[in-house]
């Protein structure tokens, strides 16, 4: 069962919206076939769910530790699970 899929909540702060994050955060995480969302947020950070392997989410989280090159990310936070997603994401999508 090592293709087990797991799910991981992330807080983004820095200068990351205006700056193409949430479009690049998509593209990158369509490459890597994980799954899940990333939401703009009032406080000025980005929120993602992401769904995958525990590596290929290892992988992704050292991406959005980065962002795209016009962001500037201060602080990654992995957000604790208030319970278990339930739901399962076929794919990764922009929410507004």
């Amino acid at each position: 069962m090592g293709n087990q899929r797991i799910t991981k909540h992330f807080a983004i702060y820095g200068k990351v919206q205006g700056v193409g994050f949430r479009y690049f955060t998509w593209k990158q995480a369509k490459q890597m076939q994980i799954t899940g969302w990333v939401k703009n947020l009032e406080d000025n950070s980005v929120q993602v769910l992401a769904q995958g392997s525990e590596e290929d989410i290892a992988l992704f989280k050292q991406w959005l530790e980065q962002g795209p090159k016009q962001a500037k990310v201060e602080l990654v936070l992995e957000l604790e699970q208030g319970q278990v997603v339930e739901q399962v994401y076929s794919q990764f999508s922009i929410k507004y």
